[in-house]
């Protein structure tokens, strides 16, 4: 059974058609990048699964080690409430083009906050932020940031606060991770550093979700690709079929303009 599935997502802002019926499943540690043009529903897709929106129809759910979870059925016909939400959150993680870090605090508090929030009791509390604070240093190494917790992220550069957000985004240990066009705010000598990560996380079997322009990262680092244009799935499959030796011409169309570039 596999970790996460999206069974025809669909997303409508008024009487425009978003999202047309999204479906995809994702195995535990795999990796889904997806491709298309800009104005396609890509970001759109992440923010509904992550119910920043909320889905016009469809279905999501997760399959963890604690059982299966709906987290979302357009056709149950209930709204979903604050708290479901925020606990439908908890299975994801989300890192942005534009970091969203806060300003007003250290590396290492900014990853560390969420987790912080979420310290229940009060006897054990302090031993709690202590965990937490370890953890949120090694989270911070393990994206090599060690040298940088203490500093604000108006003293680091694009490369490393976009690592400070992926260390933040794993601090509350999601199931999935998703990111969104995730160098795209990132020069091109920094876009490097932050891949790099992202590469390191595929190997130690973080399911993600990416949403890139990146082909060549695209390549060498999915397990499927998703090609969405229009709100619709035009294509997918392992990257070597739909990069490599893509079957409808309107992906081919797509990845000819990346060639030119």
């Amino acid at each position: 059974m596999a970790l996460l599935e999206v069974t025809d997502l669909h997303k409508n802002f008024d009487q425009l058609q978003v999202l047309k019926g999204i479906s995809f499943s994702l195995e535990k540690g795999q990796t889904l990048s997806v491709i298309g043009p800009s104005g396609g529903g890509k970001t759109t897709l992440l923010r509904c699964l992550n119910f920043l929106e909320m889905p016009s129809a469809g279905k999501i759910a997760i399959n963890d080690d604690k059982g299966s979870h709906v987290l979302f059925d357009g056709s149950a016909g209930k709204e979903l409430k604050a708290a479901q939400i925020r606990e439908n959150r908890l299975h994801f993680g989300l890192v942005f083009q534009s970091f969203n870090l806060f300003p007003q605090y250290t590396a290492l508090q900014n990853v560390s906050l969420a987790p912080q929030l979420r310290a229940k009791g009060k006897e054990d509390r302090k031993a709690q932020l202590q965990a937490i604070e370890e953890k949120s240093v090694d989270l911070l190494r393990r994206v090599g940031l060690g040298d940088k917790l203490n500093y604000y992220p108006h003293q680091l550069s694009g490369g490393q606060q976009q690592r400070v957000a992926i260390a933040r985004a794993l601090a509350l240990t999601p199931d999935v991770l998703f990111f969104d066009e995730p160098t795209s705010a990132l020069d091109p000598e920094l876009t490097g550093e932050v891949l790099s990560v992202i590469r390191q996380l595929a190997q130690e079997n973080m399911t993600m979700v990416v949403v890139t322009h990146e082909m060549g990262f695209a390549q060498a680092v999915s397990d499927q690709v998703l090609f969405i244009d229009g709100g619709v799935i035009v294509e997918q499959g392992p990257p070597e079929q739909v990069l490599g030796a893509p079957a409808e011409e309107r992906t081919r169309q797509f990845l000819r303009g990346f060639a030119k570039d």
